[in-house]
């Protein structure tokens, strides 16, 4: 049995929530280990498992794009949590296509800067960052529902029409 739009909507909430502890643990570890450079986070496993190193690196802050004294050089676990809030946002819209669609561009540009924040972890940094996997997976199932939330929404829109063409065929 396919799952409703409403159990979709649901999943997508669990996620973000989800994505606000990743965030809001990423960001409490990279302000604790900049106040306190013994600091060790739960998630500091060994040396090349090391979320505190990752969280503190030049990749951490605006993507290693900006300058630091550019606005945008913001922590990027500040990002990731201006995303899940418009995520979750968005996902109180159940029936239009334009929202939808705004759903899956913001997906894809996530997961894009997933995957270039995971190849600078693994082949920049030589790392593993725990918190960092676990964000990239929750955007990926979030970009999956979205895209099944744009199917359904479509199929929701053709159905719509669909029955009122009969209606007016029968009059």
């Amino acid at each position: 049995m396919p799952l409703s739009s409403s159990t979709y909507r649901q999943i997508v909430r669990i996620f973000c929530f989800i994505g606000f502890g990743l965030t809001s643990y990423a960001f409490y570890v990279e302000m604790k280990k900049g106040q306190d450079p013994s600091y060790r986070a739960a998630c500091d496993i060994g040396e090349r498992m090391s979320c505190s190193r990752v969280l503190t690196s030049r990749w951490a802050r605006g993507f290693g794009l900006f300058d630091e004294k550019s606005p945008l050089n913001l922590p990027d676990s500040l990002y990731g949590f201006i995303y899940y809030c418009l995520a979750l946002l968005l996902n109180q819209s159940n029936r239009s296509k334009n929202i939808a669609r705004l759903r899956i561009f913001l997906s894809i540009l996530v997961n894009c800067g997933s995957i270039y924040l995971g190849y600078i972890l693994y082949f920049v940094l030589h790392d593993i960052c725990l918190v960092c996997c676990g964000m990239y997976v929750v955007n990926f199932l979030l970009m999956i529902c979205n895209f099944k939330l744009f199917s359904l929404t479509n199929d929701e829109k053709n159905k719509g029409k669909s029955k009122s063409k009969g209606k007016q065929k029968k009059q």
